[in-house]
């Protein structure tokens, strides 16, 4: 467990440089810095990330399957009834926003859920799955509180769509090539709408993130709360910083 000083439930004091763990541009792997440039997310599936126009143009012709796979599943879900899988029309659009708001609060619940500082190789085997309830608030970082969390095979994403399986694939090759683990596979769940969420992840000798059993809690917290400040805690010799 991190020392009290590392408390996530403060406002964070400290920066440190961006590891790998956060978006990612899906043409040139560059990370983003939020504080200088946000990525920006492609319009068609609202997952894929690029740094640049010129990155998001050129990654295209390679893209466009997965993209217009991806779409096509979102406007599918919003012809069905409104129901206790559908409780609203516009669910589609909220999980992708929720996603990509708290992208690096969930990838970094997924490397401490698979323990991945401490057993690398269950990236390869396990994926997160994370459930949620939905919640009809006027203010979007309240329409979405942690149901549950739960540890999965890895193939209980990448067996249903094998468009999705080729694309982590893709992404966990590019990762290992240039010195990475391999790909951490995020599922959020909101009733019958789900978004799978890669995350390329550094070996974890270059991560110097704290390891947190407490992670599902501080999960919870940031959600409930709708509370977008979320930096990882690394515990180092000049002291607690976070980011």
């Amino acid at each position: 467990m991190a020392p009290a000083a590392a408390n996530y439930y403060s406002p964070p004091t400290h920066a440190a440089p961006k590891q790998r763990g956060y978006r990612i541009c899906d043409t040139c792997g560059a990370v983003e810095n939020p504080s200088m440039q946000k990525f920006r997310l492609c319009g068609g599936c609202m997952t894929t990330q690029y740094c640049s126009p010129e990155c998001q143009k050129s990654h295209w012709p390679s893209h466009k399957t997965i993209c217009q796979h991806t779409a096509a599943q979102m406007s599918g879900a919003k012809q069905q009834s409104i129901g206790a899988a559908y409780p609203d029309e516009n669910l589609v659009k909220y999980l992708r926003k929720f996603t990509s708001t708290h992208s690096s609060l969930l990838g970094w619940a997924g490397f401490q859920a698979l323990q991945l500082k401490r057993l690398p190789a269950n990236i390869r085997q396990n994926a997160l799955l994370i459930e949620l309830s939905y919640n009809p608030h006027a203010e979007s970082l309240y329409r979405f509180s942690i149901a549950g969390t739960h540890l999965v095979p890895r193939s209980y994403v990448t067996s249903h769509d094998p468009l999705v399986a080729a694309d982590i694939d893709r992404r966990e090759e590019r990762c290992r090539r240039s010195g990475g683990i391999g790909t951490l596979v995020i599922l959020v769940q909101c009733g019958g709408i789900s978004q799978v969420m890669p995350v390329e992840v550094d070996p974890p000798s270059k991560i110097s993130w704290d390891s947190r059993d407490d992670w599902a809690d501080v999960l919870r917290h940031f959600v409930a709360s709708g509370r977008t400040d979320f930096k990882p805690i690394s515990t180092t010799a000049r002291g607690v910083v976070y980011g």
